[in-house]
């Protein structure tokens, strides 16, 4: 009896430790289009890192002990669009804290070209192609316009491998021009993309900190990742 726990024993610890599963993969892309001026956009990667370090925020990146893969990009015209922060595992405080840093000190790449929303979507797609395996995968569009360069976001939901990806939009609705023609129901109706996907609305870019606080709560908390209702949320 006691040499077969003892070979019962020796199994168990010899069996491999359980593999790592990454449970959302979430790529943020920033609007960098001539619509956003050095303050809006200074405002708007602040607001990023504000909420990347946000308690509430880390809280949800860390709900469970799965971690979750995460990169940045930024985008404006057709053939205008640049990483900001590649795809890092956030497994720990440290590795948001860097991913938060890498933000930080970020340079805007472009800041004279319209926006093209489809491309930027194309672009945020094959970053998935390249990126860990992991159970979810969430692409969020930020912006203060409409498409206005190239194809619109219905075109690259059928041109590029969307399958499985859920796309919410964060309205930035900053540009009195910009409401009149109902920007809000434009994400509703073109942006919005796969199961559960929400809009959040930040009312000018003073504002993105707290829309973004809100939208990677929601995103990253468990049991559900992404929206955990249909309806969009202005609040």
């Amino acid at each position: 009896m006691k040499r077969a726990l003892i070979a019962l024993w020796w199994g168990l610890t010899a069996l491999p430790a359980a593999a790592e599963q990454c449970r959302l993969a979430l790529v943020l892309a920033l609007d960098v289009s001539s619509s956003v001026d050095p303050t809006e956009d200074t405002l708007q990667r602040q607001g990023l890192v504000a909420a990347l370090t946000a308690p509430e925020v880390r809280a949800a990146f860390f709900a469970t002990n799965d971690p979750v893969a995460l990169a940045v990009y930024e985008w404006s015209g057709r053939y205008n669009q640049s990483m900001v922060l590649d795809w890092v595992l956030v497994r720990s405080p440290a590795d948001l804290l860097m991913a938060a840093e890498t933000v930080a000190v970020s340079q805007r790449s472009h800041n004279d070209f319209p926006t093209a929303m489809g491309y930027a979507l194309g672009y945020g797609a094959g970053l998935f192609e390249r990126a860990p395996q992991c159970l979810y995968r969430t692409l969020d569009m930020a912006g203060d316009g409409q498409n206005n360069d190239g194809f619109g976001p219905a075109t690259a939901y059928d041109a590029f491998a969307f399958d499985g990806i859920t796309v919410n939009g964060l309205v930035v609705n900053a540009a009195d021009f910009e409401a009149e023609v109902g920007l809000i129901a434009f994400y509703q109706r073109e942006v919005l993309h796969g199961s559960g996907a929400f809009l959040e609305v930040a009312q000018g870019f003073e504002d993105y900190e707290r829309a973004m606080r809100r939208k990677l709560v929601r995103e990253l908390s468990p049991p559900v990742i992404g929206a955990l209702r249909d309806e969009s949320s202005q609040g």
